[in-house]
């Protein structure tokens, strides 16, 4: 194969879901619904925590922006995969590229942020109970979301710009159903040291503060709950911690499982099977997990669905009254 330096690429291709014409409608139809899902839940979280007053708490704040960085990071990747089932055209244009890689660092940066930020939050309310909303004030968890975006998007314009340095070859299959870094990186035909070095220095320093954390936070939480005498205390304060620790798990995990696959794995399905699981997956399951295991969002969304329910019956019935 002709790989000759080209320093006017247009397009990439990403890796095509199945050889069978005859599946792509249902691929079509499961990512589809996969992705309405996802937006639908995560906006119910955003919506709740917003309208009841009982959920204005910097706990349900941090959740309220953990739900729209799950939608803003669904919308990077998978509409662009659903217009390309659609046309059977699996290109997508280099300015395209950038960009959509671009922003999954931006989200996917700011998540790591959000949980290790939401697992500060639980620390101080079950270790320092009585000065919890003097140490979380709302100026606090404010700086906190800004601090965490600034640094995503300086992260991310970072690494974007060092990929523009980069000349291409010919060969410019991605084995993912997205623009993800570590691909585009590897398709270059230039040298790319500085860009490997930036990318895993980038990845160890910003990734080990956030999971640094929250391995200290719920140091610190075990450690004091173990030391209450209270059963019922104990598993009170555990509850709340419950539904974090699946996120943070659910995130982690399949982030994990995803490069571990890209490095280890030939199989380029099976890498692609992996990305899945990280972009879509886990902000698919992030209000469920927070919906079924939290009694308060539980009743808030119960709450707002029964209040549209009513709100949207009476106007069709003014409707067809003639008011």
């Amino acid at each position: 194969m002709d790989t000759r330096n080209q320093t006017g690429i247009s397009e990439f291709l990403l890796l095509a879901l199945t050889e069978d014409p005859g599946l792509q409608p249902f691929f079509f139809s499961l990512f589809l619904s996969i992705y309405l899902v996802t937006v639908l839940g995560n906006l119910l979280i955003v919506l709740a925590v917003i309208w009841d007053s009982h959920l204005h708490s910097p706990m349900y704040f941090f959740l309220a922006n953990l739900s729209f960085t799950d939608v803003c990071l669904s919308t990077t990747t998978i509409p662009k995969m659903l217009v390309s089932l659609q046309a059977r055209n699996q290109s997508i244009a280099y300015t395209d590229c950038l960009f959509q890689v671009c922003f999954v660092l931006i989200f996917v940066a700011l998540e790591s942020f959000l949980l290790g930020v939401m697992a500060y939050d639980r620390y101080v309310a079950i270790c320092h109970p009585l000065r919890y909303t003097i140490i979380m004030n709302p100026r606090l968890c404010g700086q906190l979301i800004l601090l965490s975006l600034f640094i995503s998007v300086v992260d991310a314009m970072l690494h974007s710009l060092m990929v523009l340095r980069l000349s291409f070859c010919t060969d410019l299959e991605i084995p993912y159903f997205f623009c993800e870094l570590v691909q585009v990186v590897k398709v270059a035909c230039s040298d790319t040291l500085i860009n490997n070095i930036l990318l895993y220095l980038a990845a160890t320093v910003l990734g080990g503060i956030s999971i640094s954390g929250i391995i200290f936070s719920y140091t610190q939480i075990i450690s004091s709950v173990l030391r209450l005498s209270s059963v019922g205390v104990m598993h009170k304060a555990f509850s709340t911690c419950a539904s974090h620790l699946s996120v943070v798990s659910l995130f982690y995990g399949t982030g994990l499982g995803s490069y571990i696959s890209a490095a280890f794995i030939h199989s380029t399905r099976k890498t692609a099977v992996a990305s899945v699981m990280y972009t879509m997956i886990t902000p698919l399951m992030n209000p469920f997990i927070y919906s079924l295991r939290n009694r308060d969002v539980k009743d808030a969304l119960r709450k707002m669905i029964r209040y549209i329910y009513l709100l949207f019956s009476n106007s069709i019935t003014c409707l067809s009254l003639g008011f």
